[in-house]
């Protein structure tokens, strides 16, 4: 069974295994990372995990049971008990409900582990996978955002209270 996992040194190959196969899938509905990310993807990974120890962000990635990386869920500018989440999942477990629960059981976790209240995420209109996703996972839209903030897309901010499980 896959398990979300908070991201660690050990994770690179796989995430760079992950990137790489659905680069092309990603770049169908988000920009690309370009060539510069896997050029330097172990100095911006390493600048990940520093971002991560500072407490700025909160990166994790859906394992599955051989090691693969399923998927990455983040928790991104963590300031005043709020986030932005981000997320992608791979090309061959889309459609099948992984990114919901995955994002689910993140906001679980970003009000229980992290002490956060609330969740913001950004998609563009085009990216309707990502609207389903978030209004499965009780996000509600808040507003346009911002064309920079969506690869220069037209997009919708969606938005999450959370409650801390007792």
């Amino acid at each position: 069974m896959p398990e979300l996992k908070r991201l660690h040194a050990g994770h690179a190959p796989a995430v760079l295994a992950f990137e790489l196969a659905n680069r092309a899938y990603f770049a169908a509905s988000i920009s690309d990372r370009g060539d510069d990310y896997f050029e330097q993807f172990t100095e911006r990974y390493d600048a990940l995990l520093a971002e991560q120890e500072a407490g700025i962000c909160a990166f994790h990635v859906l394992v599955a049971d051989d090691g693969s990386v399923l998927g990455r869920f983040n928790l991104v500018d963590i300031e005043d008990h709020s986030a932005e989440l981000g997320y992608r999942v791979a090309q061959h477990v889309a459609g099948r409900g992984v990114a919901t629960a995955t994002v689910l059981e993140l906001c679980r976790q970003a009000a229980d582990r992290y002490g956060l209240r609330t969740l913001r995420a950004a998609t563009t209109h085009q990216n309707v996978a990502s609207q389903k996703v978030l209004t499965k996972a009780g996000f509600v839209p808040v507003g346009p955002a911002d064309p920079a903030h969506v690869g220069g897309k037209q997009g919708t901010w969606y938005q999450r209270h959370l409650v801390p499980e007792c």
